[in-house]
Parts: C-alpha cells; structure tokens; sequence
C-alpha cells in the first residue's frame, strides 16, 4: 500500500461522510424534525463509529502489522465502526435529552457510507479475499495473484441492504428497528464471507474478526429483541388507553 492510494481511499472516506451528511440532514428535515441536535449525534456517531474502527482494527490484528506502521495507521474495522457508532450515537442522544429514534436513518446511510469505502478499498488494495483458481469473478492483486473478491461482494451487500431499507422506509416495515436488524444482517454477512477473507487467523480458521462480527450479531439481537418489547408495551398501552376513551 502506498501513500498515492491510501489517498484514493481517504478521498471516498471523505466523499462518504459529506454524502451522509447530505442525506442524513435532508431525510430528518424532511420528516420536520429541525433539531440542532441531530447534527450533533450524527458527527458522535461519525466520531464513535473512527474510534471503534480503529479499536477494533488493532485488537483483531493489529499485532500481526506491528511493524507496518502504514498499516497501523490506516487500518479500520467496519464491525468495530459499527459497534462505536452506535454507542456513542447513545451516548450523545442520552447527553442531549433527544428521545426519538434515529436508527432508521442510520439504516439508509450507514451502507451509503461504507459502499463508499469499499470503493476505497479496492483502489487501495486492502481487505483482500484468499487466494483461489483464476476465474471471470476473481480479482488480481499487486503480486498478479487471483483473489476471492471479498471487496466487491461487501460493496453489493451493502447496496442489497440499501435496496431492502428505502422500501422499508417508504411502507414503514420494521419502523424503529432498521438499523438493528442492520447490525445483524451485517454480523451474520460477516461472520460466514470472513472464511473468504485473508485476514489473519488467530485460532484455527478463525479470525478476530469472525469474534467481532458475533458480537455484533448478538449485540444487534439483543437491542432488535428491546425495541420489540418496548414497541409491544408501547402499543398495548395505546390501545388500552384509546379503550378507556371508548367507554
């Protein structure tokens, strides 16, 4: 990896953040919530989802790159931006007193962002899939070795999902939970193409990332099972209470 590509990459990180910016300010505006505190939790949640990237990039391998130091600086996980996103997006909503859902937009823009980046990736050669017999779908690195396209097959995940949460915002399916079932939707993605992946093993065939994307599926289990409970509680009181007014 050189300095002219990891440029390439900060460059589509940079157009990610800017057009998830856009979208994330035109969706709220035009569901009329104009509340300055949504620009706060979206740069906490830029913030969390560096911070947990970076965290999640050194514990699953950063030790292996200890003397990359290009590498160490670079390096990011998407499951730990993930995971760090969403705590500090918690994290500021509670700070701020803001009491209404937010991940349903986050649904929309976190795969805007991270398709983005995998355009970054693969210009900048990083997140390579194994190696495998040379065929029409495979992909050539520097060392003009054929590669599973690991990159490529994250990118159209990400669009599929996208192509999934704008109906679902349109028709209001799974309304408050969007992003939860992102979370395990990318948790269990992730989990199974890491095997296809030539990131470094700790035990077995497993790598720190098959961990961190478990914990992600469990965590997005876990707030999806929440939110249910809270929306069944929620509704249970709604209809009791329009009862009541009935009687």
């Amino acid at each position: 990896m050189n300095w002219q590509l990891v440029n390439i990459y900060g460059a589509m990180a940079l157009i990610g953040i800017l057009i998830t910016a856009y979208v994330w300010g035109k969706i709220n505006s035009k569901d009329g919530r104009h509340d300055s505190r949504l620009t706060i939790i979206y740069f906490c949640g830029l913030f969390g989802a560096l911070v947990g990237a970076k965290l999640a990039f050194l514990i699953a391998e950063g030790w292996f790159y200890r003397n990359d130091w290009l590498a160490l600086i670079s390096g990011r996980s998407v499951t730990g931006g993930l995971l760090g996103g969403y705590i500090a997006v918690e994290i500021a909503k509670r700070y701020l007193k803001y009491t209404r859902t937010t991940g349903d937009v986050f649904a929309i823009i976190a795969p805007i962002g991270l398709a983005l980046g995998r355009i970054g990736c693969l210009f900048a050669g990083c997140c390579k899939g194994i190696i495998c017999e040379q065929n029409w779908w495979t992909l050539i690195d520097g060392e003009g070795l054929a590669r599973w396209p690991a990159v490529p097959i994250e990118f159209l995940f990400n669009l599929a999902f996208l192509a999934w949460a704008l109906p679902a915002t349109r028709f209001n399916w799974q309304t408050g939970n969007r992003f939860h079932i992102y979370l395990m939707a990318y948790g269990l993605f992730r989990f199974s193409h890491e095997f296809l992946r030539a990131d470094s093993k700790i035990i077995g065939p497993l790598s720190g990332y098959h961990f961190l994307a478990l914990l992600l599926l469990t965590f997005g289990t876990i707030r999806y099972l929440q939110r249910r409970k809270t929306q069944s509680h929620d509704l249970v009181q709604d209809n009791s209470l329009k009862t009541a007014m009935n009687i």
